[in-house]
């Protein structure tokens, strides 16, 4: 229940179901089999802005049974979680012919003469009423709904209809201005999310900073281009596993007799450049596979889930990293899971060490990356996840982060994206993938420079965030002042809200008093032989 102030003069407090019908069955008209309807989905309704969209039609035959049904100025309100929490509610406005049918997880409340139907949706829109409404659901985990004698018992504070007017004509023009700011703050955030994308393009163009080949040619040096540096990344890994098989050899008392045995070395896979652009003078492009460190399982994804149970999940120990800490980048503290040590080393294939990057697997689409912060513990990355960590050679960990945020590396993601009901990159397609490698001092200044220009950028997205949040914060302040009676001020020569309910209640008695009876006729029961 929400906790409320002294009732302002002339209000009066009734049930929700003294004023509105709950869930009515019936509509005003009923239209025919053939006439097409308004249909709303949960996904039209909007959250938090009292807004739908009643655009979908349907012929009233295919709509008339199994769904909602509504009519025009009727409030439509989520009663499954986590629609409710999430404020998804609005007035039926536009539907065609008045009439409607939606979701099933809505409930429908009618107002009466007692109550417009805007101060209905701005009550139902109140955090407080959706955590009172969140306390009394009902169901199993995911499937929670708000009962319908919440809504029918919940009392509501109703003022004379002269102050709703007041009020809702008051709320709308606060939220006119408030919805003009949180559109230019949407418009920052997109047009730095622009800006973000633009830098990255041009870094990874080789339009951000001098290339090394302008530089060494300014200064009439030499420099090792990105191919002679890849090189000797291929080099040095076929090296060391010539090293250790040899060394295996020996160790079983069978030395080689000959150099055939070098032939079973499996090259990197190099990555797929058809249709890509030119890279600039001194660059080259490289698979991931092909940068990543010698050691095995230095690329790899997390384990399957028949490796990786919730059942196996504990309170400490070695952390997980979900998709979402690697989206978040790791800024989230709370509702962090562990596996135990000895779970840990059997996943040792799947651990994640401070600075390894780290890309998600699936999503919309996926390719979030992130690196893994410095200082972390060894962690175990869970299934739709993919580690990559980089050879010793490549310095530069933050150059390929941002070749992995780079327009160019996203456009590939999004061509081996595959799924229907969960869009997936897998191992093999990923391998796949080129990433624009420069030369290593080349990389080293375009990462600084990409940190200078977004650092400004990322203070001003905090900032558009955190005016967000407090304009959210201001929007609720101005609907709680309005149903404590501080958002207009009260006329005494307002007719009181009793005198109107109770006018209502003595004219439904009445109208039931003169509604027919109909009576019943008992089938005479038969006798027993």
């Amino acid at each position: 229940m929400i906790h409320r102030r002294p009732l302002p003069h002339g209000w009066a407090e009734a049930p929700l179901a003294s004023v509105a019908s709950v869930n009515p069955t019936h509509t005003a008209t009923t239209p025919e089999d053939d006439d097409l309807v308004s249909f709303v989905p949960m996904a039209s309704v909007q959250a938090l802005t009292g807004l739908m969209d009643p655009s979908e039609a349907r012929p009233w035959r295919r709509v008339k049974k199994g769904y909602t049904r509504f009519q025009e100025g009727d409030v439509l309100f989520a009663k499954i979680t986590p629609c409710m929490e999430n404020g998804k509610a609005a007035i039926a406005r536009g539907l065609l012919g008045g009439i409607g049918a939606g979701s099933t997880e809505f409930h429908t409340l009618r107002p009466s003469r007692a109550v417009r139907s805007e101060l209905l949706l701005y009550y139902v829109l109140q955090e407080q009423f959706r955590r009172s409404a969140r306390a009394q659901m009902t169901g199993t985990a995911g499937q929670l709904r708000v009962p319908k004698r919440f809504l029918e018992e919940h009392l509501f504070p109703v003022p004379p209809i002269p102050e709703q007017h007041r009020i809702v004509e008051a709320i709308e023009s606060y939220f006119t201005r408030l919805d003009d700011a949180v559109a230019t703050l949407e418009r920052v955030q997109r047009n730095l999310k622009r800006y973000r994308a633009s830098v990255l393009k041009a870094a990874v163009e080789g339009r951000l900073v001098p290339t090394e080949a302008e530089l060494a040619r300014a200064e009439g040096r030499d420099y090792e281009p990105a191919r002679v540096l890849l090189d000797r990344i291929l080099t040095e890994r076929r090296r060391r596993w010539e090293e250790a098989e040899l060394a295996k050899m020996k160790a079983k008392g069978k030395p080689p007799k000959n150099d055939k045995w070098k032939a079973k070395y499996r090259e990197p896979v190099a990555p797929d450049t058809s249709n890509l652009p030119a890279l600039p003078e001194g660059w080259c492009w490289a698979g991931p596979e092909q940068i990543a460190a010698h050691e095995d399982y230095s690329l790899g994804i997390g384990p399957f889930g028949s490796n990786l149970k919730v059942s196996d999940y504990c309170e400490g120990g070695v952390p997980l990293i979900f998709v979402r800490n690697i989206r978040s980048e790791f800024l989230g503290t709370t509702n962090v899971n562990y596996v135990t040590r000895e779970k840990a080393l059997e996943l040792t294939p799947h651990i994640a060490r401070a600075g390894d990057l780290l890309v998600t697997k699936m999503g919309e689409p996926p390719g979030d990356s992130a690196i893994y912060p410095a200082g972390s513990p060894d962690a175990v990355i869970t299934a739709d996840c993919i580690r990559l960590r980089l050879h010793r050679l490549v310095s530069c960990t933050r150059f390929i982060l941002f070749a992995m945020r780079s327009p160019l590396f996203r456009e590939q993601i999004v061509r081996i994206t595959k799924g229907v009901a969960q869009k997936k990159v897998s191992l093999a397609r990923f391998k796949n993938i080129a990433v624009p490698l420069a030369p290593t001092a080349e990389q080293v200044r375009i990462a600084a420079e990409i940190d200078r220009l977004l650092s400004v950028a990322d203070f001003t997205v905090k900032t558009a965030e955190k005016e967000s949040r407090r304009l959210a914060r201001l929007r609720q302040s101005i609907l709680k002042w309005a149903f404590e009676g501080r958002l207009v001020d009260q006329d005494p020569n307002d007719e009181p809200a009793s005198v109107l309910l109770e006018r209502i209640k003595a004219e439904r008695e009445a109208a039931a008093a003169r509604k027919p009876r109909t009576r019943t006729r008992r089938k005479a029961r038969s006798k027993k032989a």
